[in-house]
């Protein structure tokens, strides 16, 4: 019986989320049965001991951080003036509004970190005006999802925060090692709606620029001013810090809490209502966050007591994979993981049982951490139960069909293949910036 034990917990885990029970109770139950199964009595104690290890990692106090500096950004006002400033800058370039809304998702992405709340963010803002403008459904769809997938991508990410946690990184040199990936993400999806916009101009009208002519010189300047310097200041403060060694990732975020707080004063929407929401919303998601870490670090930690990590170690070697054959093979369950699992729970799964092989078989973790960020991000995209579109379909008009959300992501998709098979095949992608700002 213990034999199958480690494969048990993953059946027993597919089944309950089958059954629609949460993640986090889910893999928390399933640690507890094993527990019980293999220490006995002992199982409270272990629990209890894996329990304060996480209570106890500093690194973690970042998430708290990062998620109300984005709900106080949301609160700011920040996000509309942006989104016009953007559409002065690219109001003359083919697909000028869906350039807008992807360029402001990886904006608030860099910002916020948040996956999922920058899509729907800029989804409730973009929408409207790109269908009363007349774009295609499914250019509308894909530039929304892409770009909400940039959150995943583009540091400083809470996925980072936690992958360099759970895998005992410096989150600095993973937040490094992302940035150039993230830009070649991001500079990807711009590069394919401007060729969509040239190759189909009936999919991306020009809009309506007349607001925008009757401004004077003057307005347009301090609009310009109003709606990209703050947030490109706030990203310079938080990114920059963490690049430079000169803070930690929380203190790094709580800057940034200090910097939407004044930004939010400066446009005078700073009130205790407005506050008092940005920390109710980020109450709850920092406290689904972090119990989905514990209960996943629960669950792995049972999984590796009950041999499983042995028995994958095992069946790895008696494979004889190459470095090249394993690293693929890490990345397919990582993909395919994302299907059934959010982020949260593919890294602390996925994690602990690949560092191991990693260090085994001479993988840079680092190059390898970068991979497979941008492998979530891909299966973040892809169909049919993208969580991307999952997202989308929350604040879509009706109009808007699945079958269009899927044609849409596609050609981003292809993109995402593109800088996947350039990070992995030139890892200096992923290591030079770090080692740069290592030496500097």
């Amino acid at each position: 019986m213990s034999e199958w034990a480690p494969a048990l917990m993953f059946v027993a885990l597919f089944a309950l989320l089958f059954l629609g029970v949460p993640v986090s109770l889910s893999m928390a139950g399933i640690a507890f049965a094993a527990g019980a199964y293999t220490l006995g009595g002992a199982a409270g104690q272990h629990l209890w001991t894996v329990t304060a290890d996480v209570a106890r990692n500093q690194a973690l106090t970042a998430v708290p951080m990062f998620v109300l500096m984005g709900f106080l950004l949301a609160r700011s006002g920040i996000a509309e003036r942006l989104f016009s400033a953007l559409q002065l800058v690219m109001r003359g370039l083919p697909s000028g509004m869906a350039l807008a809304a992807i360029t402001m998702c990886g904006v608030f992405a860099a910002a916020t970190g948040i996956v999922g709340a920058v899509e729907v963010l800029v989804g409730l803002m973009a929408i409207p005006p790109m269908m009363r403008s007349g774009y295609s459904k499914p250019l509308i769809a894909g530039s929304i999802c892409a770009g909400g997938s940039l959150g995943t991508i583009i540091p400083p990410s809470i996925i980072v925060v936690v992958y360099a946690s759970v895998a005992d990184m410096s989150i600095g040199d993973l937040t490094a090692g992302i940035l150039i990936p993230g830009l070649m993400t991001m500079a990807a999806f711009a590069g394919y709606i401007m060729l969509h916009g040239w190759l189909k101009p009936q999919d991306a009208p020009r809009p309506d620029t007349s607001e925008f002519d009757r401004m004077s010189s003057g307005q347009k300047a301090k609009l310009l001013v109003s709606g990209i310097l703050p947030v490109a200041a706030l990203i310079v403060v938080v990114l920059g810090s963490i690049l430079a060694g000169v803070a930690s990732a929380t203190e790094a975020a709580a800057m940034g809490v200090i910097g939407a707080v004044v930004l939010s004063a400066l446009y005078r929407v700073f009130n205790v209502r407005n506050i008092l929401d940005a920390c109710r919303d980020t109450v709850k998601i920092s406290v689904m966050i972090l119990l989905v870490v514990l209960a996943g670090t629960m669950f792995t930690s049972m999984f590796i007591l009950v041999g499983g990590a042995s028995a994958v170690l095992n069946l790895i070697e008696s494979l004889q994979l190459s470095q090249g054959q394993l690293v693929f093979a890490m990345g397919l369950i990582i993909f395919v993981l994302g299907y059934p699992f959010d982020w949260v729970t593919i890294v602390l799964i996925c994690v602990p049982i690949f560092q191991p092989l990693i260090v085994a078989h001479g993988i840079d973790p680092l190059w390898f951490g970068v991979l497979a960020l941008v492998i979530m991000q891909t299966s973040y995209l892809t169909p049919p139960v993208a969580p991307s579109i999952i997202y989308l379909r929350s604040i879509a008009p009706p109009e808007m069909t699945y079958r269009d959300m899927t044609r849409g992501v596609l050609p981003f998709l292809a993109c995402q293949i593109i800088v996947i098979a350039a990070v992995a095949w030139i890892p200096s992608l992923a290591t030079f910036l770090p080692s740069a700002l290592t030496r500097f």
